[in-house]
């Protein structure tokens, strides 16, 4: 990453591959890390416990997130606290509703209150951070994620509900914003700029780092040259 190029945001990387998880940590651009149940059956994790205790034998000093996974908010309850007692850095993921679209607000409160760390997930609007904001309040601290990638994807400027996220916070000091399934690099500057705290990233986007501030001249002759020795090694003639 070129010396001009200052990042305020800060980087996790989000994935459920142990030795990929592990290279991160060893990386000291990265702050921290966020999975997922969708990550974990990628990966072909078949215990979920034994996975996350696992990695929190290697990964103690940095915050990571695990997920819950059931619908019903009394199993939810459950999970969260058994998921926040495996170690002092981890933060619970809890969805913003659960699949019959029934709010996670109350169970927030309550998990907040028992001073669990959360981490509220899926949310892609303004409108939803702000309604579950009182709740998440009463907690240690705790983030919300806006997967910006996803507002993205549905030929939405997702910048307007980042600002926006990012002013609503200015009265929640405790709380941090996650810009969530970024699709490119260039998404990790466009957070820095409007001061989103974090963004979460897999290993392919993170290990693009080095490209920041890469004289495009240089690069264009890079690109030529890999075709060039591509095509040459393929043995392709006329």
């Amino acid at each position: 990453m070129d010396k001009n190029v200052n990042l305020s945001v800060k980087l996790f990387a989000d994935g459920a591959d142990k030795a990929g998880m592990l290279e991160m940590n060893s990386n000291p651009q990265i702050s921290g890390f966020t999975t997922n149940p969708t990550l974990m059956k990628v990966a072909g994790i078949k215990d979920y416990r034994a996975f996350a205790l696992d990695i929190l034998n290697h990964i103690k000093d940095k915050p990571i997130s695990f997920e819950v996974f059931s619908d019903d908010f009394s199993e939810m309850e459950k999970q969260a606290l058994e998921i926040a007692s495996w170690a002092d850095n981890v933060y619970v993921k809890i969805p913003v509703t659960n699949t019959k679209s029934e709010s996670s607000k109350d169970l927030i409160e309550k998990l907040s209150k028992a001073g669990v760390k959360l981490n509220i997930t899926a949310m892609m609007t303004a409108s939803q951070v702000k309604n579950i904001l009182p709740a998440l309040a009463h907690g240690p601290g705790g983030y919300v994620s806006v997967f910006a990638g996803r507002v993205a994807d549905t030929g939405k400027n997702p910048l307007f509900v980042m600002e926006e996220v990012v002013a609503l916070l200015k009265n929640y000091p405790k709380i941090e914003l996650i810009w969530a399934s970024p699709r490119e690099l260039y998404n990790v500057l466009q957070a820095s700029d409007i001061g989103c705290h974090i963004i979460t990233a897999t290993n392919d986007i993170l290990k693009k780092l080095p490209l920041l501030g890469k004289n495009l001249d240089d690069y264009s002759l890079e690109t030529v040259k890999m075709f060039y020795d591509d095509a040459k090694e393929a043995g392709y003639s006329f």
